[in-house]
């Protein structure tokens, strides 16, 4: 688990043996550097749509159709940092949600197990967007970008782990993290078929679905590190 709580369990806050080799680790958080990743890629997705135009989605953006001829794979991986060019506030909402949860989760389960979480959540979160376009008819060309998926990774881990932690939705909801994620999850996929937004709910689903279940495999492991942490988040 995390560095934090290895200390918590072990009783040292801080304090160094003098036989252990001192070893400089950079402040820099995965966090702050995926967020600062996302943000250039989302500047150079602009100036390549000046550019190019619409081949530079083609290119870059995940596009079921593409995937099920095994062409241009690599937009599983690239789609992940890339965010909708005309609506500004997806990228914002996106970053700041990842700053918060982010730096929590890489706190709470180590740099290690977050990197494999993010990764792993935002590529089954694109498996599962080509799944449902399969499923539903005129859905395979529809273009799809966006962190969400790998965030909501994060928020199923959370949700297992500190189901009892207090946060605010939208900054004004007060919701329990278990309740919060049901409520983003439902709450996003009823606003998109009553508004017709173009959400790709099939993706957040996806990587809910990976941190949920990572979440119980960690509670498997480590049953009484998951145990503390559950406990000191409920307060």
């Amino acid at each position: 688990m995390g560095d934090f709580f290895e200390r918590k369990l072990s009783g040292n806050y801080g304090v160094r043996s003098p036989y252990k080799r001192k070893v400089v680790k950079s402040n820099l958080s995965y966090t702050s550097i995926l967020i600062g990743v996302n943000v250039a890629f989302f500047i150079l997705f602009l100036i390549l749509i000046g550019i190019y135009g619409d081949k530079a989605i083609f290119n870059l953006a995940l596009i079921p159709a593409e995937i099920l001829v095994g062409e241009k794979l690599w937009t599983l991986l690239t789609s992940m940092f890339l965010h909708s060019p005309g609506f500004l506030m997806h990228i914002v909402f996106n970053m700041i949600t990842l700053m918060f949860l982010g730096n929590f989760v890489e706190k709470l389960i180590g740099k290690k197990r977050f990197l494999r979480l993010y990764f792993g959540g935002g590529l089954v979160a694109g498996l599962f967007f080509v799944i449902s376009a399969i499923l539903v008819p005129g859905n395979l060309n529809i273009p799809a970008l966006g962190a969400s998926g790998a965030i909501f990774a994060l928020g199923g881990l959370l949700a297992v782990l500190t189901p009892r932690l207090p946060v605010l939705v939208f900054f004004v909801i007060p919701l329990p993290m278990w309740a919060a994620m049901s409520f983003l999850m439902f709450g996003m996929w009823g606003l998109s078929a009553s508004a017709g937004w173009p959400i790709a709910n099939s993706a957040h689903l996806g990587g809910l679905l990976v941190g949920v279940g990572y979440g119980f495999y960690l509670k498997r492991k480590f049953p009484r590190k998951t145990a503390m942490i559950s406990k000191y988040f409920s307060k």
